[in-house]
């Protein structure tokens, strides 16, 4: 009996540092299937395909999260320092992150939009499960993925309310963006990969108005904070200039950082740049109240 209570005060002991442990440990990474194997592609069809969302939770949630879209020219995904690490350094911050491996177009121009509005329906309708606001859901891209995040926040609709879906009752549009070295429009300044990608090689004229952002700005277009480094080549500052002047238009509460070098991605997601456009859009969003149309 003795030796019986000693085994039964051991294994309690253990049991309460493995939950303290637990307790003090981030939360894992959560990797939800964002259509059901069912993805709509924009023509009235479907395809058989897998689209990953992963859920990253702070230890501490303070409500907002954020629909992470990296960049990769829509030809691939960059994943590593525009995806997770993004997500990692908003998780210490309080901020839930959402990283979206979102579908590669391929001339199928409206597949990315779909998945990245789907992604902020999942978001609000999960708001209570995940312990999030459902009027603090934005989205960040970088580099095409800019190009995605600032599609989603100009080209949104509230929902289908009849719908059996719960998720497709919500509303697609972000609350904020943040757009870091952007491509932006798919006119003479835009990146030419990522717009043959996207739109083909061919694309009607009515296509590419369609997809130009800074074009698409209404008055309902969600506060948009955007970084650049104006030695960037890759993808020219004049994105994220005419996109910010499309929101100034509209009084759209917008701020553009314009940052003196790094180049397109930034000295490789790091250095002095890298931390000024994340320590000052925290700053931006810390400030900004919920806009709702």
């Amino acid at each position: 009996m003795r030796h019986l209570l000693t085994l039964a005060t051991i294994l309690f002991q253990c049991t309460v540092c493995i939950s303290a442990f637990a307790a003090e440990s981030p939360n894992l990474p959560e990797t939800l299937s964002l259509w059901n194997g069912k993805a709509p592609i924009g023509d009235g069809t479907n395809e058989d395909v897998n689209v990953r969302l992963t859920l990253h939770r702070p230890a501490q949630p303070n409500g907002t999260a954020i629909v992470i879209c990296p960049g990769g020219g829509y030809g691939g995904l960059v994943t590593g320092g525009e995806g997770h690490g993004i997500a990692k350094w908003l998780n210490s911050h309080g901020i839930t992150g959402l990283v979206l491996e979102y579908r590669l177009p391929k001339g199928r121009s409206y597949v990315p939009l779909l998945d990245a509005q789907r992604a902020i329906r999942t978001a609000r309708g999960n708001a209570k499960q995940w312990n999030l606001d459902a009027k603090r859901i934005g989205i960040i891209g970088f580099s095409a993925g800019g190009h995605l995040a600032s599609t989603a926040a100009t080209h949104f609709d509230s929902g289908v309310a009849q719908s059996e879906d719960p998720i497709t009752r919500q509303s697609s549009r972000p609350d904020f963006a943040i757009l870091v070295y952007p491509v932006v429009t798919m006119d003479k300044t835009t990146h030419g990969g990522s717009r043959r990608n996207l739109l083909g090689d061919k694309p009607s004229d009515e296509l590419i108005d369609l997809f130009c952002n800074e074009k698409q700005v209404t008055a309902e277009t969600c506060p948009t904070f955007l970084a650049h480094a104006l030695d960037d080549k890759v993808v020219v500052p004049a994105n994220s200039q005419d996109f910010h002047n499309a929101l100034k238009a509209h009084n759209i509460p917008t701020e553009y950082l314009q940052l003196p070098s790094g180049g397109h991605g930034l000295n490789g997601y790091k250095g002095p740049m890298w931390d000024a456009w994340q320590k000052q859009s925290l700053e931006w969003l810390g400030k900004l109240q919920p806009r709702r149309p």
